[in-house]
């Protein structure tokens, strides 16, 4: 059975978020056992300096990397990330599970995105859309699209 791990900056503050991601881990667990933990994201000021706002993300990463599991297939989302649909998603964890990694960490960026360190780590870098999403709804959509991989991969209903 698959082990994912999910690692998202700053609190779900939200309850309809907080109520979907909830739905989804249910879900989720006839397929894997999926596990969400936050760290703290990091305050700072709007005219915050290049280099200041580049400590600020190496602070919410080393955070993020003190999570991660040594074995762990590491997936990165970033708006910069080669672009792969459900179903190239779907297979990608079936030929995973297959190499023996059914261990996988995802990590969700605070709202400065992720880290140099995060991104240079990371075993693959994947966007899920040119479009830019809140980083809180983003953990909901990432959880559907958990539970859509997981169906496409049984063939069971859901899909299209």
């Amino acid at each position: 059975m698959f082990h994912i791990t999910i690692l998202a900056v700053g609190r779900l503050k939200e309850k309809y978020l907080s109520e979907g991601v909830r739905e989804y881990l249910k879900r989720l667990s006839a397929y894997a056992k999926v596990e969400m933990f936050e760290v703290e994201d990091e305050s700072f000021a709007e005219n915050l300096s290049v280099v200041g706002l580049q400590k600020v993300k190496e602070k919410e990463g080393m955070r993020l990397l003190n999570r991660l599991r040594p074995n762990s297939f590491f997936v990165a989302l970033d708006e910069k990330g080669e672009m792969r649909s459900s179903e190239e998603m779907a297979y990608l964890l079936n030929k995973l599970a297959l190499t023996g990694n059914s261990d996988i960490t995802i990590a969700i960026g605070g709202s400065l995105g992720l880290s140099k360190k995060i991104m240079e780590r990371a075993d693959l870098i994947i966007s899920f859309s040119r479009l830019t999403f809140p980083h809180q709804l983003f953990r909901l959509i990432l959880m559907e699209q958990l539970y859509r991989w997981f169906k496409i991969n049984r063939g069971e209903p859901y899909h299209h």
